[in-house]
Parts: C-alpha cells; sequence; structure tokens
C-alpha cells in the first residue's frame, strides 16, 4: 500500500502535473492558432470524378469539373448548394476563371478541347479545338491569351481570349500537365508530369527562358503576386518547392504530407494549402517562413483545392467521393483575439486540476500513513 502511495505522490505531484498542464495548454493553444475548422460537406449527386475547382469572385462561386460525368458543377458559397451543373467536354480536367472576361475555361482532357463558360448564364460559348491530351489552363488577361498545357503533345498552345483563334504551340518538354501566370513578369510556368523541371515561358515571344530543376512531378502551381513567388507541388516527393521569379531560384523545398496533389495560396493571411492525397490531409504553409504550421485531417483523398478569398473558406474535393469539404479559414487577428481568451480558460481549468489532484493525492497519502500506526 505504501508502495501505491508513493507511485500515486510520484505520478500526482505538482511538478508533474504543472508538466502535464502546459502540455495539454500547448497542444490546445497550438490547435487555436492554427484557426481552421470544417464547417460543412456538400454533398452532390454523383459519385466520383471530382477534380478541379476554380473561384469567382464576382458572384461568389465556386466551379467544380467532374472527369466521370463530364460536368462542371456550380457552387454557391453562400448556401453550400449547387446552383447549375454545365455538360462539357469528354473528361473536363483543370478549370480557371478569366475575372477580366467574365469566363470560365475547361480543359477537356478526353476530347483535345478547351471549353469557354459564360459565368453569367452557365452556357458553353465556345469549344476550342487544341493538342492531345490537354490538362492545365491559365488565362493571362493582360496579354488577351489562354495557355494550354496539352499532357499527350508535349506542348503548350497559346490562344486569343478574343477570337480563340491558335495564335501558336510551343514545344516544352514531355508530359507539360500544369500552369500559372505570373502577370507582373508577363511569364506563364509551366509544370511537368514526366520529369522534375518547372518552365518559365514569356507571354510575348512564347520563348522558354528559364528551366528550373525541382525535387520531382510537379503537378500543381500557384502564383503568390505579393511575394513574387511560385509554389511547385512535387507529388512523388511529398514535398513543395518555393521558386523566386526574380531570378529563377528555388528558394525553399517544403516537407509536406504523401503525394500532394494541389495547391492553393490566400494572399491575406499569406497562407499557402497544400492537398495530400495518400496522407488525407491538408499542409497549411507559412509563406512567409517557409514552414508547416498546421495539418488538417481530412476523410477521404483530395484531389483539388481552392481558396475562397470573400468568404475565407478553403474547398476541397475528392476524386473517390461525392463530397465537397468546406473549411473555414480564420483571419491572424480572429484567431489571435481566440487564442488568448482560450488560453486563459485554459489556465483556469488546468490550475484548478493541479490543486485538486494534489488535495486528493495527499489526502490519500495520510490516509494510508494513519492505517500503519499501531493502535495503542
Amino acid at each position: 500500500m505504501r508502495n501505491a502511495a508513493f507511485f500515486a505522490w510520484g505520478i500526482l505531484n505538482p511538478g508533474s502535473m504543472s508538466l502535464i498542464s502546459a502540455v495539454l495548454l500547448v497542444a490546445i493553444s497550438s490547435a487555436l492558432v492554427q484557426g481552421f475548422e470544417v464547417t460543412d460537406t456538400i454533398i452532390l449527386e454523383r459519385f466520383g470524378g471530382y477534380y478541379g475547382l476554380a473561384y469567382n469572385p464576382d458572384k461568389g462561386e465556386i466551379f467544380l469539373t467532374n472527369g466521370d460525368f463530364h460536368l462542371v458543377y456550380v457552387i454557391s458559397d453562400q448556401t453550400h448548394s449547387v446552383g447549375a451543373t454545365i455538360p462539357v467536354g469528354h473528361i473536363p480536367s483543370a478549370i480557371t476563371y478569366n475575372q477580366e472576361k467574365g469566363e470560365l475555361l475547361v480543359t477537356n482532357f478526353g476530347s483535345d478541347s478547351v471549353s469557354v463558360i459564360s459565368a453569367s448564364n452557365y452556357m458553353v460559348t465556345a469549344t476550342i479545338p487544341v493538342g492531345h491530351k490537354p490538362m492545365g489552363v491559365a488565362s493571362a488577361p493582360d496579354k488577351g491569351k489562354i495557355f494550354v498545357a496539352n499532357y499527350g503533345a508535349g506542348t503548350v498552345s497559346v490562344i486569343s481570349d478574343s477570337d480563340f483563334s491558335l495564335i501558336a504551340t510551343v514545344p516544352v518538354g514531355e508530359m507539360p500537365c500544369a500552369l500559372t501566370y505570373d502577370h507582373a513578369r508577363g511569364e506563364v510556368y509551366v509544370g511537368h508530369a514526366g520529369c522534375n523541371q518547372v518552365i518559365a515561358l514569356s507571354a510575348d515571344t512564347h520563348r522558354i527562358v528559364a528551366n528550373i530543376t525541382v525535387d520531382g512531378l510537379p503537378t500543381s502551381l500557384e502564383y503568390a503576386a505579393d511575394r513574387g513567388e511560385i509554389y511547385v507541388v512535387n507529388h512523388n516527393f511529398s514535398s513543395v518547392s518555393a521558386i523566386s521569379t526574380g531570378n529563377y531560384a528555388v528558394v525553399a523545398t517544403i516537407p509536406v504530407g504523401n503525394q500532394p496533389s494541389a495547391i492553393a495560396y490566400d494572399r491575406g493571411s499569406g497562407l499557402v494549402f497544400v492537398a495530400n492525397f495518400k496522407s488525407k490531409s491538408i499542409s497549411v504553409i507559412a509563406a512567409e517562413n517557409k514552414t508547416v504550421v498546421a495539418t488538417i485531417p481530412l476523410e477521404g483523398e483530395p484531389q483539388g483545392i481552392c481558396y475562397d478569398s470573400g468568404k475565407k473558406e478553403l474547398y476541397v474535393a475528392f476524386s473517390e467521393s461525392h463530397k465537397v469539404t468546406v473549411i473555414s479559414v480564420l483571419s491572424p487577428n480572429a484567431t489571435h483575439t481566440i487564442q488568448n481568451e482560450y488560453i486563459a480558460y485554459t489556465l483556469l481549468i488546468a490550475v484548478s486540476v493541479s490543486i485538486a489532484l494534489l488535495i486528493l493525492t495527499v489526502s490519500i497519502y495520510k490516509s494510508l500513513r494513519l492505517r500503519r500506526i499501531p493502535n495503542k
């Protein structure tokens, strides 16, 4: 009995309880600093095939491609409900929004074309023939051009956004699959699924101006205009490369989850969101110091992702599901306020629990000692 008492005292002494309380406080406050919460799950009528996402800030809508059923879904960010479904070409994959034109551009992987959708009435206004198996698409409205990565042809198609005529076909190497546009420098970045290269292409001359080596399989790219950086998902190496647009140098390589598949950036908070397919999670990277500050667990394997800057929400699509997860991203100020309040509350609880356990332990110890005193 005496050994049991000393064991209890060793576990529940004030020093141990202080350590336990500190660990509890750090864990809770750390989770709170991250400021993320799954606020809704949108259930779609068809199962599987969801891939690309794009945000229309003018109408507060999310556009989602479905490659299995050859559709584009329109989701309201106010109600999180589907407002329309738009038939497009065969196996739609990537999608982007041209705000200058009020148009959505969708690559149809299975029909070698790009569908142009009016954001006002959700009608397909044009179907543009491009190279074999188009995947990535980027709009350069200041140049009046659309760029399309043709995965099966090893080229990038350059298209006029006024009459949708073909301006140029640029050889770029094996399996180009992802594009993003740097409007500050007038350059298009191309990621390749068949190698470890990202190339920078002049939007004016259509010539390659840089060839940048990253970890491997750069299958998704995101431009951070305020930082002058391109973020590159390295699918097979579970990392993200940060490239400076000033000198085309890789300035950081950031470990993330297993098989990252898509990426998005929030300029307001300076956070980069990475969908990790095999890890079933979202890695959150602080662009300032290039470190992962949070990992958000998911129910399934994420395929597509986009950020709604108007509602401060992250939308996550799954290729093998009929759901879209909506994650709320708190602003740094709001998170800081809630964090302070929660820390104070947690400290109060931790101290109260420590005192209560201390009193209980002392009582048990005294009781056991009294039992050992012989009767006179």
